[in-house]
């Protein structure tokens, strides 16, 4: 995340966004619902404003970014300040790890994994939601990039590159699932969740850690 970080000083564009898109939001929530476990201790790395965190009743969040932090604080969530490169928890520690919208915007994603590899206990599920590089609003958020407060820095991945980078540090057994299949402006109730990828523009991976 770079030192001017966008989500810091837009805030206020950020929360909108979700009141503006409410069932692009709705749908996007209950494709990450669809893999969150029903027990054991988990966290979501870069929790935002806790939009979806608190529904999905994840009650710890790292996040860099301390306007976002005390939304998420307002929202019932333990925000704490830090970065996914470096996350404050000990190794083998958490059953699940969360991030939504989040992967685009890290500086190193590399030591992101490794560091959710790290904390993860053996078997332990890595969730991860993302606009598909590949899709069409991946490539309108792509080629309007230098338009957006949020965009400008991001990096875009492509399902086929998040399997590559998981598969390298240490993940298997991956599940997808996918929704959005309409331009955002045309979403006027909440989207199908399917199974798979290469159609729905936001897509949710979901691995496991390897055992010892």
């Amino acid at each position: 995340m770079p030192a001017d970080n966008p989500f810091e000083t837009n805030t206020r564009q950020y929360e909108q966004w979700f009141e503006n898109n409410r069932y692009v939001y709705q749908s996007e929530l209950e494709a990450v619902r669809s893999f969150i476990p029903n027990h054991g201790k988990g966290v979501e790395i870069g929790v935002g404003s806790g939009r979806f965190a608190a529904p999905l009743k994840i009650t710890l969040g790292i996040e860099p970014a301390s306007k976002m932090r005390l939304l998420a604080i307002q929202r019932g969530i333990l925000a704490i300040a830090g970065k996914a490169e470096a996350l404050p928890f000990q190794s083998e520690y958490f059953d699940f790890a969360l991030m939504v919208t989040t992967l685009c915007f890290v500086e190193n994603i590399k030591f992101v994994l490794q560091e959710i590899h790290r904390i993860l206990v053996p078997k332990g599920k890595i969730i991860i939601g993302f606009v598909d590089k590949d899709s069409s609003l991946g490539q309108i958020y792509f080629q309007n990039r230098d338009k957006s407060v949020f965009y400008k820095n991001a990096v875009f991945y492509s399902v086929s590159e998040v399997i590559t980078l998981l598969k390298k540090e240490g993940f298997q057994n991956m599940q997808f699932l996918q929704t959005i299949f309409k331009p955002l402006k045309q979403i006027v109730k909440a989207e199908p969740v399917a199974p798979g990828f290469g159609e729905g523009s936001f897509v949710v991976v979901c691995g496991e850690k390897a055992e010892n």
